[in-house]
This record gives C-alpha cells, sequence and structure tokens, in this order.
C-alpha cells in the first residue's frame, strides 16, 4: 500500500547482521520452463541441541490491487466496522488509539508494537497541533495533502539522526506500519484485508493444520494490509497458532519468532529462489527423518517453516538478514532444497517481474504437496491441507477479479516494457 512514505523510507544500507542492502532481481532465476519454477531450500541439522526447521520462500507483489477512497482521521471514536462512503470526498472519523484489541485483529497474537505505537501517537498529536488533517487516499492509500508534507519533513530528520542501520531498519518498518493501520480503519476488513463491501472471509473454508508443522509468515512491512497479499490466506485456512506473521524490522516480532526457533527440537533450513544455492529435493531432504524414536508422528516437535513474503527485492535483503540472525546465533549456514511449483493463479492479476515466479500461498501448496508424497508423511492428508489452501486463492482472485469489473479496470495482467524508449 505503501502509505505516506517517501524518498526518505528505504531501507538503509548495512555492513553487519541488520537491515541489508536490496540484492537486485537478476540473483533469482528459472530454473525449468515458464510454467514451473524450481525453489531453493535450504535444510541443516544444528549443533546446537534445539534447533528449528525453517523454510522461506519468496512472494511477488508488487501493485495494490485497489485504492482505498480518500479518508480523514479524526479523534471522534467510532466503530472499526463503520460504514466507508467510497466516494473521494468521505471524512471517516477514527478512534484516538489503536488498541491491543484492534491490532491484534489484523491477523496477529502479538503486542501492539512499542514503536508503533509511539508514531501513531506522534501523528495524532501532529494532527491536533497543526491545521491539517491526516488523510489518506490515490493509488495505495497513501498520506496525503498538507499533512503529509509536514509529517514526511519531520520523520526524515529522524530517520537521518539515527545512529545505525538496525534503529533506522526499525524506525521504516515501524512507520510503514502505522501509515497503513490508520489509513485501513473502517475501509479494510480486518480479517481477509478487502475493502469491507468485497470481504471473502464467508468464502474462506478454515482447515486443520498438520500440528507438528508451523508457517511463519515474514512479512515486509510494505506488503501489511496489501488487498492482494496472498501470505494472509494461511493464517485465514490454517488460524493464527499454525500460521504466524512476522513482520520484517518489528522488533517484538522478530523475537517471538527467534525464541520459538530456540525452543524448537526440530532441523532448520531455508527456502529461497537462488541459482547459487546447493539444492536438495523435498524427499532427499526428509528421507528417513521419522525413521527414529525421536522423529514420530505424534512426537511433540514442530518443524517451523518461514515463508518470506515480499516483493522479489525485497526478499534477498530479509532473507540475508535470516541467514546472519542464524549464523550468529548457531555458528551454521543455510544449504538448500528444491520445491518445484506451478504459476500462481495471481498472475492473471499481477505485473508480475516473471510468469515463472510464485506467491506465498502457492509456496506453501507446492511444499504441501511434496511432504504428502513422502512416505513418511502420505498418511497425514497434506495435499487435503494444501488444497484448502489453493481454494482460498481462488476465492481471493475471484474477490479482486469482481472489484476490478465493478471499477471498470481491466482484469489482464499488466505487461512489463524494458525496452521502451522515452
Amino acid at each position: 500500500m505503501g502509505l505516506g512514505l517517501t524518498k526518505f523510507d528505504s531501507l538503509p544500507k548495512q555492513k553487519s547482521l541488520n537491515p541489508i542492502p536490496l540484492i537486485k532481481k537478476t540473483m533469482f532465476t528459472s530454473a525449468t520452463t515458464t510454467t514451473f519454477k524450481s525453489f531453493t531450500f535450504t535444510i541443516l541439522k544444528l549443533k546446537c541441541p534445539k534447533h528449528p526447521f525453517f523454510l522461506t520462500t519468496t512472494a511477488t507483489t508488487t501493485t495494490s490491487m485497489a485504492a482505498p477512497p480518500s479518508t480523514t482521521v479524526s479523534l471522534r471514536a467510532i466503530s472499526a466496522h463503520s460504514s466507508v462512503d467510497t466516494s473521494p470526498s468521505t471524512q471517516e472519523a477514527r478512534p484516538a488509539i489503536i488498541s491491543q484489541q484492534e491490532w491484534q485483529a489484523w491477523g496477529t497474537q502479538s503486542p501492539f508494537p512499542t514503536q508503533v505505537a509511539e508514531i501513531v501517537d506522534e501523528m495524532m498529536v501532529s494532527e491536533r497541533e497543526s491545521d491539517a488533517q491526516m488523510k489518506f487516499g490515490g493509488l495505495g492509500g497513501k498520506l496525503k495533502g498538507d499533512f503529509r508534507t509536514q509529517e514526511d519533513k519531520k520523520h526524515r530528520a529522524k530517520y537521518r539522526a539515527l545512529d545505525d542501520s538496525e534503529q533506522k531498519l526499525h524506525f521504516f518498518s515501524a512507520r510503514q506500519i502505522a501509515c497503513r493501520l490508520l489509513g485501513s480503519r473502517g475501509y479494510l476488513c480486518q480479517k481477509c484485508w478487502l475493502p469491507l463491501e468485497d470481504c471473502m472471509c464467508s468464502r474462506v473454508v478454515p482447515c486443520s493444520l498438520w500440528h507438528r508443522i508451523r508457517f511463519w509468515l515474514y512479512m515486509h512491512p510494505k506488503d501489511f494490509l496489501r488487498q492482494n497479499n496472498t501470505g494472509k490466506l494461511l493464517w485465514q485456512v490454517f488460524g493464527i497458532d499454525a500460521a504466524t506473521l512476522c513482520i520484517f524490522g518489528i522488533e517484538e516480532h522478530e523475537e517471538i519468532m527467534w525464541k520459538a526457533f530456540m525452543h524448537s527440537e526440530t532441523m532448520f533450513g531455508a527456502f529461497i529462489q537462488n541459482k547459487n544455492a546447493p539444492t536438495k529435493s523435498v524427499e532427499e531432504s526428509f528421507v528417513g527423518y521419522m525413521s527414529s524414536e525421536s522423529h514420530q508422528i505424534d512426537s511433540g516437535e514442530t518443524m517451523n517453516f518461514i515463508l518470506i513474503d515480499g516483493t522479489w527485492s525485497n526478499s534477498a535483503a530479509m532473507f540475508r538478514r535470516l541467514k546472519e540472525r542464524a549464523d550468529l546465533t548457531w555458528g551454521d549456514d543455510l544449504p538448500c532444497i528444491s520445491l518445484t511449483t506451478g504459476a500462481s493463479p495471481m498472475h492473471k492479476l499481477r505485473p508480475q517481474p516473471s510468469w515463472d515466479r510464485t506467491c506465498t500461498a502457492a509456496a506453501a501448496v507446492g511444499l504441501l504437496d511434496e511432504l504428502h508424497d513422502v512416505s513418511q508423511f502420505s498418511s497425514l492428508r497434506l495435499d487435503k491441507q494444501a488444497e484448502a489452501v489453493e481454494n482460498s486463492v481462488d476465492v481471493l482472485l475471484a474477490s479482486l477479479t469482481a472489484r476490478r469489473l465493478r471499477m471498470g479496470r481491466s482484469i489482464s495482467r499488466a505487461q512489463r516494457h524494458h525496452n521502451d524508449i522515452c
């Protein structure tokens, strides 16, 4: 959605662990045809006695599917479910604060991040002290008007004054989330992240995920509350205990995820589209995994899979951050395994960089399907669980398509032209 952010809101360069400079898209290449994509996935047994097994993949969400109406935030409290006029001149009152309950309704169990709350409070105070009103609107639902000009100057100065790259990443992510929360209030459904009039929640069929699998949606802040995001479908289908949101650069979220890994007794790995990474198939990686007494079907161990949910350029930085954190924690690198998936149905609407790149939900489907083909997992009905996610992608695609048609917008996939002459 990119709400209220300007040039200063780019990830800082770094020399150590935190925010990593973005890597060019050319490092991600197709290993098969334009119909299927071979993904690299890493799997590694670590030296520590308790170590998680995480999988990472990249989504290719590049554009928001529809712009919200122009809305004005004021300090008069109203219900978060009140209707919103879709005309450009809509001025809706909003609650003065974001409560813990409101925050968690967007798809998380975590406490409301401290720095996000501080930025929200600062923006509310700035509105009270100025003549300008806080407005969001246009493609991407960006902060706009005189208030945006004032806030951009203030936040740009604060960003530049920060001492190191880690502080800058935390501030960058927190401001992204704060603007999205304020701009989406009373406009988006808190469960499916679609406009209230296009809510698809009643058509998504929940399904239980095998209790020993846990997905972590490691989401870039620019993908938070994006309408065409598919990572959100995993917790809509499986629930937030089986599919947990972790936002890149939000300190509380990342600490929760790594603490869970530290208490895991399973394997550890990573998944990324990188032609230079050594690969194994899913079958090769898991062969004999459950043959020992400690890896029985009914044991309490959890396999943690991280799905990197961001654009292709952003996902490279996110993956490197995970690798460096793992190296600091366990002293091991992340080798890779391959996963083959078909083209995502979302390609019909998204202007993807390439047809052979897939979305987060499709990567989860591919993993579950390939695990189902491994003999040790064949009785767990993982194929049915994959089918439930596939069905939810179809529901999302239908909802976005219907909205586009109603708004008179094209439903054909936009083509990228790299050789245009201006």
